[in-house]
Parts: C-alpha cells; sequence; structure tokens
C-alpha cells in the first residue's frame, strides 16, 4: 500500500512522501521555539520512494519572529540540508529522527530590538551584575559592580555603539558609551574589539571613571557573549561570519545536527 501512496502526486506535483514529511517536519520544528510567528518548511525526496529507506534529499527551514530558551529572540534562522537520512518509522508516528547526523548551512538575523531584550534575561544580568573583579573592585572601593540600563545600536561595518550605567554600589551611577567593532571568534563567541569610548555626554567629574569602567564593561561582554545561546536541544551552529545591516545583525555558517530538538 505504501508503494502506492508514494506515488501519489497533487496538481502541484508534489507527492504524497513530500506532502506528509513537509507536515511532519513543520510539526516538529515548531516544537523547537519558545514561540514562533511562522516556520516554513519544505522536504524534497524524489522519488518519494526513497524515503520508505529513510532518505530524502533536502531539508530548508525558515523560522521567523523565534523565541529561543524564552529569553533569546531571533528575527530569522535559516537552515538548508543537502540529503539526510532519517527513520522512517518516526515519520509514521508523527516524529521526525535522524539517523545520523548531519550538517546544515544555517543563517541566524537578530533585530536590534531583539538584542536589547536579550540583555534583561537573567542569563546575561548575571554575567553583568554584582562584579568583583579586581579591575572593578579598585575602581569602587572593593564593593561589586553592575552594568545596568544596557542599550545597543548597530552601525554601519560592523559596529555597535553600547550606552549603559555603571552601579558602583555607593550611590553613584557613572554614565558609559563606547563604539566596539564586533566579530566572530572560534565560531562560537563574538568578540568587541578597537573601542572608541565617547566621553562628550559624561560630567567632567566623571570623565575618567568613565573610561576605565567602560573598557572594564567591554572585558566583561568579551568574556560572556557565547552564541551558545542560540543552540537547541542537538543543535550546535557553528558561524564563520557577521554583518551589520541597518537594525539587523546577520550571522552565517553552518549547525551541526545530532538529533532533532525536543520541545524546549
Amino acid at each position: 500500500m505504501l508503494g502506492g501512496l508514494t506515488g501519489l502526486t497533487d496538481p502541484k506535483g508534489t507527492d504524497w512522501g513530500e506532502r506528509m514529511l513537509n507536515t511532519v517536519a513543520s510539526q516538529t520544528i515548531r516544537h523547537m521555539f519558545t514561540k514562533s510567528e511562522s516556520v516554513e518548511v519544505s522536504v524534497r525526496c524524489y522519488p518519494s520512494s526513497k524515503l520508505l529507506q529513510g532518505s530524502i534529499d533536502s531539508f530548508k527551514m525558515t523560522g521567523r519572529g523565534l523565541v529561543i530558551r524564552r529569553d533569546f529572540a531571533a528575527e530569522e534562522i535559516f537552515i538548508e540540508t543537502d540529503a539526510v537520512a532519517i527513520d522512517f518509522g518516526s515519520v509514521l508516528s508523527g516524529k521526525l529522527r535522524l539517523k545520523q547526523p548531519t550538517q546544515a548551512i544555517a543563517q541566524v538575523v537578530l533585530s536590534e530590538t531583539g538584542i536589547n531584550q536579550a540583555f534583561k534575561a537573567e542569563l546575561v544580568r548575571k554575567h553583568l551584575e554584582n562584579l568583583t573583579t579586581p579591575a572593578l573592585t579598585e575602581i569602587s572601593g572593593g564593593k561589586p559592580v553592575s552594568f545596568t540600563e544596557i542599550q545597543v545600536q548597530l552601525l554601519p561595518h560592523n559596529r555597535q555603539r553600547i550606552s549603559a550605567k555603571a552601579d558602583l554600589n555607593n550611590g553613584e551611577l557613572v554614565p558609559l558609551n563606547v563604539i566596539l567593532t564586533i566579530g566572530i571568534e572560534r565560531r562560537r563567541r563574538m568578540s568587541f574589539t578597537n573601542p572608541q569610548i565617547e566621553l562628550d555626554s559624561v560630567p567632567e567629574a566623571q570623565k575618567e571613571i568613565s573610561q576605565n569602567l567602560s573598557l572594564a564593561l567591554v572585558e566583561a561582554l568579551n568574556n560572556m557573549v557565547d552564541l551558545d545561546r542560540f543552540d537547541l536541544d542537538g543543535v550546535k551552529m557553528r558561524l564563520n561570519r557577521l554583518e551589520t545591516d541597518g537594525e539587523k545583525l546577520i550571522f552565517s555558517g553552518y549547525a551541526e545536527i545530532e538529533r532533532i530538538p525536543k520541545n524546549p
């Protein structure tokens, strides 16, 4: 019976096997995210008789308005693979399982708004609040220092402006403004280099301390912004390059897919 079904096509030329795979894959992929505005999946398998052996020709996924781990928003994630081996039995049960790991082309688009929202997440704040590194406690007289009210503005040529306040736990808030060049380090981590500290709007009495604290903030960012925030269960991103485009930050590279993620 399955042999007959895999030969059926609809008026658009899409046969039964591809339609079933697209339906199952769409349902599975949506469960990868805490929230999604849209998830479009396209699976190619021709002829569909190959599906019985668990072989498909290609897989594409475009997700928009995505939220990962409840706090990290991605405006768009695109993933595309070549041939993939899947467990046909899992498809019949409404699931999608890989027979073996695969790699996929990947692109992640973040919005300026989403980046700023991520700085409010507890997972990020704990790396920026109540810091006691020697460089900071020397400035604060031994008290923990927190960086708060962080705002990011994306700029052309892979740069960004960061504005923040440094709380010295003595009632003093120090304004910080710095322009940085952003890049990718070891395919896993964002790097922040070439700091240009802006002091024009800082009160004269705070200029020196603002400069020192701005450099300390850059160091803190370099130690914390790991792209595994956008990994999913069974999927690791390996990103080669980034670029700023208006109010968007675009990462491109590939994804190592060991298994289809479970529900977040």
